[in-house]
């Protein structure tokens, strides 16, 4: 393993975020991020997760806020429904460089909270 890193967030505090800044999810996530997000009738806690996803990355990597863009992570679903994490852009190249191979992902959430464990293997 080269690196584990987790991450929380507050879901009502990230819907908020989400409401006062319109442009916010296009920021941080993928289209294809979104779209999943948007089949939920509540998206908070999909998306929630899904940025918690980015920073524990940035934790497993080994790097902080800033080294790379949000959507240079992106977590997919994987036919059986289990989350699965892309990297692409800085994030690839941060990858490559520490010979990372392969990524494991557990997102989880509860009504105010979601959770996300990153393994850099």
């Amino acid at each position: 393993m080269i690196g584990i890193g987790i991450d929380a967030v507050d879901i009502e505090r990230f819907r908020r975020a989400l409401a006062r800044s319109p442009g916010l999810a296009r920021r941080l996530f993928t289209e294809g991020e979104r779209v999943e997000g948007a089949r939920s009738r509540d998206p908070a806690p999909r998306l929630a997760a899904r940025f918690a996803a980015k920073e524990a990355t940035m934790k497993a990597l080994g790097v902080g806020l800033g080294a790379f863009a949000f959507r240079d992570v992106e977590v997919r679903t994987a036919p059986t429904g289990a989350p699965t994490l892309a990297v692409s852009g800085a994030a690839g190249a941060l990858a490559d460089r520490l010979g990372v191979t392969a990524f494991r992902v557990s997102l989880t959430h509860t009504d105010r909270l979601a959770g996300a464990v990153v393994a850099a293997l």
